[in-house]
């Protein structure tokens, strides 16, 4: 029986239907895969780890390294994440990236399950809590370094062949270090807030950790790179301890929920230069701008605060918002971060990229902020709405993914054009599993980092220094302000990414229901003249 006009054009319209509503939105027509961007983020932290690799250790190229880490001094640091390029691993840094893991996890961790990639960011969590954990022995002792920049910067190694010193370095109460006790425990109560629906056991035990850390740093008070001589030439405190201890304090207030963390932020504000510090960058050294956006958080979602706590609340708020604004160029006077002639924030030469990507994070959390409590910022040039704020740390992350003069994307492995030559030891060496032949020092030199070839490994996910202040960048293995990659490049861009594709995500879904609405308005035409 054949079928009638009107039937034919019912069937037209279910079909159609059917078809609109099976589509999945992988990312804007013409846009960049957000999503493509944090599912390969998350692989670079795999590529980093240290120590005893999972079963399902997904980065294929790497091997057990560090294994007898801590053996000399007789603790166990196996575990843990290298920072870079070389094989040492530098607590300051190391807990300063899972800090902004698990904020990145806190503000947008929907996005990131809706993503599929949630049990993905809880292990990278825990890869860096699990080690945390071991290397504070006592309540007053923390292993903040295993193995010597020195040594390491001499010798180009796979991390599965290391030859160099594994020695291990540690604070106590005779040799202080407020600044890696208390980001330490800012991580790992952050942590534990990440972890407290899933694991509450494992969240307990973090914030059992975190408190006693910060107790710890708080009490004996002192600068960490005096009593670790060997961190003075890569991770010195420039800014001293106060910043971490604010900052620490904060992530115990929200992990806790309890009082005296705001008493203590509040009574230290102005002596540790929370209130008092207007800043133009946001780094695993100088956290202000950090401590001032979480501050303000705490400020416009309101609360039980008093007003001697809302009062100094709105002063770290006047600094986090000069913080933003000279991001945004909306300051006077010059107190502007600079930008590159293809819009990039410059702030300095070596590992630009990892003050692009704190601004980048804190301008879309800060913009959230506003949203929610329908507010604007407030810049000397006039106030900003929250959709200014997001525009242009979207600029930022779409420069970083490709959208940038050289056509570039300085996340490892994203797009058709990427660094080469990334400055990284196991990277640019044959893989372990391929060739077990022992590779030492001078050899690896000689034959792997001489090479003008691109890396036998990829390194996936990675974020590079980037370009110079003309936007220019060159891809060579020898060009380490440049092409050497950092663990706390990547780990804050996970939650802007998660936001971003989030967006992209429903404004597809906008698209195609549009979609679906003209067609469907198109056949009924049809069919009221059938």
């Amino acid at each position: 029986m054949m079928e009638t006009h009107g039937e034919k054009i019912t069937r037209l319209i279910s079909f159609s239907l059917l078809y609109l509503l099976s589509m999945q939105p992988i990312f804007a027509r013409g846009g960049l895969d957000y999503r493509d961007a944090l599912t390969k983020s998350f692989l670079y932290f795999e590529a980093q780890r240290s120590g005893h690799l999972p079963y399902n250790q997904r980065v294929m190229w790497r091997g057990h390294s560090g294994l007898t880490d801590g053996l000399e001094q007789g603790v166990d640091l196996v575990g843990g994440y290298y920072d870079a390029g070389d094989h040492v691993k530098f607590g300051l840094p190391m807990a300063f990236t899972i800090t902004m893991l698990s904020w990145s996890i806190l503000e947008y961790g929907a996005e990131v399950k809706n993503m599929g990639e949630y049990g993905h960011a809880l292990e990278a969590i825990k890869w860096g809590t699990d080690y945390f954990i071991k290397a504070h022995t006592q309540p007053n002792e923390l292993w903040v370094q295993v193995g010597d920049g020195d040594a390491d910067h001499y010798c180009w190694q796979r991390p599965e062949d290391m030859t160099t010193s594994r020695h291990a370095y540690k604070i106590d109460t005779e040799n202080p270090g407020s600044e890696v006790a208390a980001e330490t425990a800012a991580a790992m109560a952050a942590a534990s807030i990440v972890f407290k629906q899933s694991d509450p056991h494992y969240s307990h035990l973090l914030l059992h950790h975190a408190r006693q850390l910060f107790d710890f740093g708080d009490k004996w008070r002192g600068k960490y790179d005096k009593s670790v001589r060997a961190v003075k030439s890569y991770y010195p405190s420039v800014s001293g301890y106060g910043d971490e201890l604010l900052w620490a304090a904060l992530w115990l207030h929200w992990a806790t929920g309890s009082g005296r963390y705001v008493e203590y932020l509040v009574e230290n504000a102005d002596e540790f230069g929370g209130t008092g510090w207007a800043v133009s960058e946001f780094s695993w050294d100088i956290k202000y701008a950090g401590v001032q956006v979480l501050a303000s958080k705490l400020l416009m979602e309101g609360g039980n605060l008093t007003k001697n706590q809302t009062r100094k609340l709105e002063e770290f708020k006047l600094k986090a918002e000069h913080y933003l604004c000279s991001c945004l160029g909306k300051n006077k006077d010059d107190n502007n971060v600079r930008r590159t002639p293809g819009g990039l924030l410059f702030v300095r030469q070596w590992n630009n990229l990892q003050y692009v990507v704190g601004a980048t994070f804190l301008l879309t959390a800060f913009s959230d902020y506003l949203s929610r409590s329908n507010q604007q910022l407030r810049c000397p040039t006039g106030n900003v709405p929250a959709e200014e704020l997001f525009s242009f740390a979207k600029s930022q992350a779409d420069y970083i993914l490709g959208s940038n003069p050289e056509g570039l994307s300085y996340l490892v492995g994203f797009g058709h054009k990427f660094p080469k030559q990334v400055h990284h030891r196991a990277a640019s060496t044959v893989a372990f599993k391929e060739d077990k032949g022992f590779i030492g020092c001078i050899q690896g030199f000689d034959v792997w980092y001489i090479r003008r070839k691109g890396n036998p490994n990829v390194l996936i996910g990675a974020i590079v220094g980037g370009p110079n202040s003309n936007d220019a960048f060159d891809d060579r293995r020898g060009n380490y302000m440049q092409t050497e990659a950092c663990t706390y490049n990547t780990a804050p861009m996970v939650g802007v990414f998660a936001k971003l594709y989030h967006l992209e995500q429903k404004k597809e879904e906008r698209h195609h229901l549009k979609q679906h609405e003209q067609l469907f308005e198109g056949l009924q035409g049809q069919r009221s003249w059938m």
